[in-house]
């Protein structure tokens, strides 16, 4: 199963990843990170969703998401 890390305190919440995905699986939190942002996340349920074709990761202008296939 692919697995998608998001480095949730680099996180600006800025949704480029949000609108990338192509099975819209990324979220932003509610939660607010320590910079004050609601950071991007995938819930643990729609992992498996994932097709990990790294989009997320190319657009992600701070480097916060890693992509483990």
């Amino acid at each position: 199963m692919p697995k998608v890390v998001f480095n949730e305190d680099l996180c600006k919440g800025c949704s480029l990843c949000v609108e990338v995905c192509p099975v819209s699986i990324i979220v932003l939190k509610k939660d607010i990170n320590q910079s004050g942002y609601h950071p991007a996340t995938i819930e643990e349920d729609d992992m498996s969703k994932c097709t990990t074709c790294m989009s997320c990761a190319l657009i992600c202008p701070d480097t916060c998401i890693e992509i483990w296939k």
